[in-house]
């Protein structure tokens, strides 16, 4: 029986070498010299950090640009608000992945209303969609896709 699996991760490798090209970035620009601006990377976050709230501001897009050319989704990224002390500022930004609860509802829903012969299963941090027919898994992928859940959607596994 044909099936595909559904899941949300993150390259980390690329996300790695997104944040160092960030980082090189930052060092190379005069307006940033001498803030200890800098880029960090923990296991579920991403930290900016330098001594004032505005370069904070200039540091995002940077940010999300190296990470866009590394082919990383930018929806897998959850900005927090900016936290000012005196003579610095920081921000973290969460990293989502896998896919919660609510999300593999709504995924099942979304399989359940369009009236076609396949099933949805949640297992664990993905979702697996089972049908008899290829072109319907297809056309299931199709809708998914169309749906704006706010996290970025891979398509793995499928077997025929």
């Amino acid at each position: 029986m044909p099936s595909f699996d559904i899941k949300s991760e993150i390259n980390s490798h690329e996300l790695q070498n997104g944040v160092d090209q960030a980082n090189r970035i930052i060092d190379n620009r005069f307006d940033f010299k001498g803030s200890g601006a800098k880029f960090s990377l923990d296991v579920d976050c991403i930290t900016l950090t330098t001594q004032e709230e505005y370069q904070i501001h200039q540091m995002l897009p940077i940010l999300k640009e190296s990470l866009s050319k590394r082919g990383v989704d930018l929806k897998s990224l959850d900005p927090k608000e900016i936290e000012v002390s005196t003579g610095s500022a920081s921000q973290k930004i969460d990293l989502k992945q896998g896919i919660d609860k609510e999300i593999g509802k709504k995924i099942t829903q979304l399989v359940k209303s369009s009236k076609m012969k396949v099933q949805a299963a949640i297992q664990g941090e993905t979702v697996r969609i089972t049908g008899k027919k290829r072109d319907d898994l297809q056309e299931i992928m199709g809708k998914i896709k169309e749906e704006n859940l706010g996290i970025p959607i891979q398509f793995e596994n499928f077997r025929d």
